[in-house]
C-alpha cells in the first residue's frame, strides 16, 4: 500500500470524518454519520483505495 493521500487531502478527510461523526452524538442524532469513519481511517493510514482504482495521487512522493 503506497501513500496516494497528500497533506490537503488528508486535513479535508480529518475534519470531514470528525463533523460527520458528529451527527452520531450531537446535532439530529442519525446514523448516517458513522459513514464518516471511512474518510478518518483513509486519512489516518494515508491510502485511499478508490484513488487507487481511479489512478489519481495527491500526494507529491
Amino acid at each position: 500500500m503506497m501513500k496516494n493521500i497528500g497533506g490537503i487531502d488528508r486535513v479535508a478527510r480529518i475534519v470531514g470524518g470528525l463533523v460527520l461523526l458528529s451527527l452520531v452524538f450531537v446535532g439530529p442524532q442519525t446514523p448516517w454519520g458513522w459513514i464518516g469513519v471511512v474518510p478518518l481511517v483513509t486519512a489516518l493510514i494515508g491510502w485511499c483505495p478508490a484513488y487507487t482504482l481511479f489512478g489519481f495521487k495527491t500526494c507529491k512522493a
